[in-house]
């Protein structure tokens, strides 16, 4: 039996990344024998402002050390708009940089981040159009559809729910995305993203939605998780999702 170590670099304030991610993790050990413990590293951010997320992003670099120090086996950046807001692809940059920092600490380790992880699990899907559920103000969100859709998707509509504090974005019941997603349009959608965010709460969420639209949704966090378990070299699969990014919740 194999044990894994999972590192994630999370913003001070968000305390969702490190109960979802674990959640499908450890749903996955009760298909499969290989075993996970996770690991943190915080970086300083309170309100969801592009001041405040440029800020938080030059600290990433020094987590990567802190967790390279532990030798984790992959490492996630627990945060999609602050990568999002600094400009189309810089999913790419970032996650260069942090894999630099693992190299020049003597232990290179796989990074994931969690918008990189979205368009990927995009990708996967095979979504061509795509709807997509934020916390974040209007001028962030369109920031986010900005990068979706430069990433090659036609984001056909967008909900945000223009929450600036992040400890009032993990409040969210995630059962509230059952009304919220009905707002949306969702003619000719490929794909639901029933949160673009890993602070905001949508696991519960995701199976009933599926099943009341008939179309694929997924949210960043299922994404991440997805990314790390192929970056791990394992199957992705949950007890929560069955085969992740299938579709078939």
């Amino acid at each position: 039996m194999k044990k894994y170590r999972i590192g994630q670099i999370v913003p001070s304030s968000n305390i969702t990344m490190e109960t979802e991610i674990p959640a499908i993790f450890r749903s996955r050990e009760t298909l499969l024998p290989e075993r996970f413990t996770f690991h943190s590293s915080r970086m300083r951010m309170k309100k969801v402002t592009k001041e405040e997320l440029e800020a938080m992003d030059a600290m990433s670099l020094k987590c990567a050390q802190e967790l390279s120090d532990a030798h984790v086996d992959v490492m996630g950046y627990a945060c999609l708009v602050a990568i999002m807001s600094m400009g189309r692809g810089y999913h790419c940059v970032s996650e260069v940089n942090l894999h630099q920092e693992t190299v020049q600490n003597n232990f290179p380790t796989p990074i994931v981040t969690s918008a990189g992880a979205l368009i990927n699990g995009l990708k996967v899907l095979g979504a061509k159009k795509v709807a997509v559920i934020t916390p974040y103000m209007r001028p962030l969100t369109d920031l986010v559809v900005d990068y979706i859709e430069h990433q090659g998707f036609e984001v056909v509509d967008s909900i945000a729910l223009e929450i600036p504090d992040n400890l009032e974005v993990a409040a969210q019941d995630p059962m509230n995305l059952l009304e919220i997603y009905k707002r949306l349009n969702l003619n000719g959608v490929d794909v639901i993203v029933a949160s673009a965010c890993v602070q905001m709460p949508s696991l519960e969420a995701i199976d009933q939605i599926q099943k009341e639209t008939g179309i694929p949704v997924t949210s960043a966090a299922v994404c991440t998780t997805y990314e790390m378990m192929k970056k791990l070299g394992l199957e992705a699969k949950s007890a929560i999702g069955g085969e992740l990014l299938s579709g078939k919740y």
